[in-house]
Formats: C-alpha cells, sequence, structure tokens
C-alpha cells in the first residue's frame, strides 16, 4: 500500500508545472503530503499538515462541508469535482477547482485518494470534466487545457493527451509507441535535443520559441516545458512535455501588426516547398528579388515573409503600387519633390525611397511602371541614389528592392513595353508563385491556416467545414487564387453562428456555379469533367503524403472507407 501511495506522491513535482496544487490522503483521510502549488492554494505547510485528518483541517473552506472521497468510494464514481472560492492572505478571492480521485489497491480495497486543487486565476477552465476509461495521472493530464506527451528513455511516446491531439491533427493512437520526433519534425531538432537533454540529467528546461509539426507536415510555432519523470526508486524512466500552441499569436501578429513569418507560409506542393527551401536563404541576403505569380496568389505575404526574416526587419518596409497611381503622380510619390518643383509644392516632401531608408521597398505591379520611370529606377539600383522631382542634388538612399508583378515582364521586354536592363536588374532572384488552381492538394491545409487567423482577429470559435462545405471548396477553380478563398472563409464565418461551417454558409456565387442545373446533353461531360477533378485531388494528395492513406483522408477531410472507395471508384493504385 505504501508503494502505491509513494508512487502517487511523486506526481506533486509534475503538477508544480502547471501551478496545480496535489494532495495524497490516506484510506484513514490523514493527509500523507502536499505539493508546493497546493501549499500556496491552501495556506499551510506539508510540516503542518502531515498526519493530520484533512476532514479537521480542510473539510468547510476546500471540501464544501463535504467529504468528496467518501462519497466518491460509496457511489463507485472514479472521481469527483468541486468549483469553491477561497481567499488569500491578502484577502484576494481565487477561484478553485478540486478534483478527488480514489486510490485502490490491486484488490480494489480503497487505499486513499489523489486531490488536485487549480487556481483558475492561473489557468483559466483547466479541468472540463472527467473521464471514465483512464484513471488518476491519465484522467487529469487528459483534462488540461495544454498539450502534455510523455516518453519513455528511447523517446517513444508514452501518453498523448486530447489537447495535444488537437494541436498536432495526430489522434494518440497514430503516436503511441513511435518515437517523438514524428512530432518534434527531426531527430536534430532543438526542442527534441531538449527534451533528450533533461531525460539525461534530470533538469528541468523550456523552449519559448520551439516548433512541432502538425499531422500534415506543417510546422506551427510553440512554447514547451520539458521534465523528467521518475519511478518510485527515483530513477529517470523517461520525459514529460508540455506544449502550448503559439500559432494564434504568430496568426494574431501577422493579422494587426503585418509581421508576417515562415509561419504564413503554407503548403506541400512541390512548386511551393521550393520557395520555402530557397526564402530563409534570399532572405539572409540583400539581393534584388522579382515575385511572379497571378493575382491573389500571395506575392505581398512572401515580401512580409522575405522583409521580416532579414537583417533589414527592423527597419521600415514601405510598400509602392505602380498600378494604383497616376502616372504624373508616381514620380513625385517615389522619389518625392523639393519646394517650388510644381505649383503647390509648398515645402519639400520625401518619396517612398527616403522612407524606406535602411529598410525595403516593395515594387508591387512593376510591369505597369511607366518607361519615364524605368530609367530613373535603373540608376537607384546601379548608384544608389536619384535626383527629387525639382532638384538639383541627388538623394542617396540604401534600400533594398523586392518587385513583384502578374504580367510576364520577358514578355514585356520583347514588346518594348520595359526596359532589357532594368529586367535584369530586378531579376537577380526570381521567385514564381503558381495559382492556387495548380495546387489543389494545398487547399485543406489554406483553409486551415486561413481559419486559425481570421479567428483570432475576430475572436470567433469556429472549429473547421463540414464535408459538404469542403468538398465545394476543392471542386472550385479559385480565379482569385489564395485572395479569393481567404474572402470566402471570411464570408462564411460572418454568416456561420455555430462551430461548423456549413455548405449554406458559403457565398451564394460559389453555391449556384457548383449546384446549376445542367442540361441533360451536357450531364454527362459535366458530370466526367467533374469526376476528373476529383480524381486529381486525390491523386495529388496521395503524392503528397506518398500513398499513405491515413494522412491523405485526413487532409482530404473524409474518412479511410470514403478514400478507399473513391480509389476503386477511380480506378486509382499505386
Amino acid at each position: 500500500m505504501d508503494d502505491i501511495l509513494l508512487h502517487y506522491h511523486q506526481l506533486g513535482d509534475i503538477f508544480d508545472t502547471f501551478s496545480m496544487g496535489v494532495m495524497i490522503v490516506g484510506a484513514d483521510r490523514k493527509i500523507i503530503s502536499l505539493n508546493h502549488s497546493a501549499e500556496i492554494i491552501t495556506g499551510h505547510n506539508e510540516s503542518d499538515l502531515s498526519g493530520k485528518y484533512c476532514h479537521q483541517i480542510l473539510l468547510d473552506p476546500l471540501c464544501g462541508g463535504e467529504c468528496q472521497y467518501l462519497e466518491a468510494v460509496e457511489k463507485g464514481r472514479q472521481a469527483d469535482s468541486i468549483d469553491f472560492t477561497v481567499r488569500d492572505q491578502s484577502n484576494e478571492k481565487h477561484s478553485i477547482t478540486r478534483i478527488v480521485s480514489p486510490i485502490y489497491g490491486p484488490d480494489k480495497t480503497p487505499l486513499g485518494c489523489i486531490e488536485v486543487f487549480q487556481d483558475h486565476s492561473i489557468f483559466k477552465d483547466l479541468l472540463e470534466r472527467v473521464r471514465h476509461d483512464d484513471r488518476r495521472l491519465k484522467i487529469i493530464l487528459d483534462n488540461l487545457d495544454i498539450g502534455v506527451l510523455t516518453v519513455d528513455r528511447g523517446g517513444h511516446i508514452t501518453f498523448f493527451n486530447t489537447r495535444a491531439e488537437t494541436i498536432t491533427g495526430f489522434n494518440r493512437g497514430d503516436v503511441l509507441g513511435k518515437s517523438c520526433s514524428m512530432i518534434f519534425g527531426s531527430r536534430s531538432s532543438h526542442d527534441l535535443l531538449l527534451l533528450n537533454e533533461t531525460i539525461a540529467d534530470g533538469q528541468a528546461r523550456a523552449s519559448t520559441a520551439g516548433e512541432i509539426m502538425t499531422r500534415e507536415g506543417q510546422a506551427i510555432p510553440m512554447r514547451a516545458n520539458y521534465m523528467a519523470l521518475k519511478n518510485e526508486d527515483g530513477r529517470i524512466v523517461g520525459g514529460l512535455a508540455t506544449i502550448s500552441d503559439m500559432s494564434l499569436k504568430y496568426q494574431f501578429n501577422s493579422a494587426i501588426k503585418g509581421r508576417y513569418t515562415f509561419y504564413d507560409m503554407v503548403g506541400k506542393d512541390p512548386a511551393i516547398q521550393k520557395i520555402f527551401e530557397i526564402v530563409p536563404v534570399v532572405a539572409s541576403s540583400d539581393a534584388t528579388i522579382l515575385i511572379e505569380g497571378p493575382t491573389g496568389t500571395g506575392k505581398d505575404v512572401l515580401a512580409k515573409v522575405i522583409h521580416n526574416a532579414g537583417s533589414r526587419s527592423k527597419k521600415p518596409l514601405v510598400k509602392v503600387n505602380c498600378a494604383a497611381l497616376p502616372d504624373n503622380l508616381l514620380e513625385s510619390e517615389m522619389f518625392g519633390y523639393v519646394r517650388g518643383a510644381f505649383t503647390g509644392a509648398e515645402k519639400d516632401k520625401p518619396g517612398r525611397f527616403q522612407e524606406a531608408a535602411d529598410g525595403t521597398i516593395f515594387l508591387d505591379e512593376i510591369g505597369d511602371l511607366p518607361l519615364s520611370l524605368q530609367a530613373k529606377l535603373l540608376r537607384v539600383l546601379e548608384d544608389k541614389e536619384f535626383y527629387p522631382l525639382g532638384s538639383r542634388n541627388t538623394t542617396k538612399v540604401d534600400v533594398r528592392i523586392i518587385s513583384a508583378t502578374n504580367q510576364n515582364l520577358g514578355r514585356l521586354v520583347a514588346e518594348k513595353r520595359f526596359r532589357e536592363d532594368l529586367f535584369y536588374r530586378l531579376n537577380v532572384m526570381r521567385l514564381e508563385l503558381p495559382p492556387l488552381k495548380n495546387r489543389k492538394g494545398d487547399i485543406p491545409l489554406l483553409i486551415s491556416h486561413i481559419l486559425k487567423r481570421l479567428c483570432a482577429t475576430r475572436d470567433t470559435l469556429v472549429e473547421k467545414f463540414s464535408n459538404n462545405a469542403m468538398e465545394v471548396l476543392l471542386n472550385h477553380d479559385y480565379p482569385g487564387n489564395v485572395r479569393e478563398l481567404e474572402n470566402i472563409i471570411e464570408h462564411a464565418l460572418i454568416v456561420c453562428q455555430g462551430k461548423i461551417i456549413e455548405r449554406n454558409h458559403l457565398p451564394l456565387s460559389l453555391q449556384a456555379a457548383i449546384a446549376l442545373p445542367v442540361p441533360a446533353e451536357e450531364k454527362l461531360p459535366f458530370a466526367k469533367e467533374m469526376q476528373f477533378s476529383e480524381r486529381n485531388i486525390i491523386l495529388d494528395m496521395l503524392r503528397t503524403y506518398n500513398w499513405n492513406k491515413g494522412k491523405t483522408a485526413a487532409a482530404l477531410n473524409i474518412n479511410r472507407s470514403t478514400l478507399w472507395r473513391k480509389m476503386k471508384k477511380y480506378n486509382i493504385s499505386h
């Protein structure tokens, strides 16, 4: 009996990590131990309470006048909980949740209980309910609003709680017994090294800027704490990691502050992956970059990611839309002017290049830049100086230039509508973003990413799209690309009043395009076209996930059995 209770006594160190109080009580209701957090919550030291009857000291303030342990044993409940309010030494109120879980011996004899106290002022709504299928430690860990996983000394996952499932997209059945490198990305990842070091020396560690891999292979930012797990002999037998998903923080910063990072770049398509691989290298240099791609593919986001990842990230990023300004205003906007340069110029005005000094200037829609200004831009690239409008003196400027276009600059050069020498100076590094219709396998990833960001900024709690709504989105061609997809999701969030976006929450034009009645003579070709589209999407996803049917089904948001039937229907085999 003592060995069993000693095992639970060691849980106190674990729960101190969560600022959760743990008290172990024997069958005679005498207090055996309290951890540090329990001392803070109860206002008593372990030395003062050890060996004393809990009901004589704590029954009224912490138990609500009733003994939950005796009641749970009498009624055969696995655990019981109660919410109450206490005041600390400063007379400040604290809302406490207390969960009581009886401890039984091999012969089902009650040996005592483990009591856990959670101060909601430290960690809001930490315990929601108690599950019956896991006992004691797992009962509590599985109900935490924070990801928890444990590993053995070999790094194999032995426990994976519900919140960890939500964060990563993995079911616990997918990861139990597997190497934790599938969660931390690789065996050389910084966070995995921290966990291994903790298991080796027993010293707790923290990672404030780590990352974890989702089921779809996307890296998401996290904050983690690591500690060693010991057996009753004090020998280290594994490790425990607590994981906090920080993606909402990054999503919020991206949407509100414009601080886009690598976590804003989403996609598994080979074409987009090549861009992701080269961007860190390009960002670390000062090379001039040309981004090409259709409207709405995310050229401006990519420009912001490059700027924020480079050495000029602390300096300004200034955007100029070359197509949005009239030709007669574009020069003065870009290069500024001096007093008296024209009627109404009553004082000197700096241009966008001067505003971007030591930082980055992003020239969007560079293909629309008038020929008259292309020569002036070329001089900035070559000599890092220019004449403000009306000035006889040059202005020196040190900026990095990133340009973007939805046109083919090579074709514009051939048509004499764009200077060849400027084209080659801009085209030092060229990144080409593919249209969304060419990477439909990325649509589920993009939907999840955009949904998180929009929910963060709108304070909305929508969880996912239904299968019917997802089917509509997967079969749309997106002439407006990622921007159109984002607009569709934002529309759905406004209309949806629940946690799941249904087909009827999508824009009416999108629903009509999918559901238009088809004349009898066109039904067969249309049906074939739709089947061909669905077959290609499934085939692309299977290739993306190396023919792993579980991951493919999850990415498509369908069951494995549904995927198997569609593969059989379309004669898809590996």
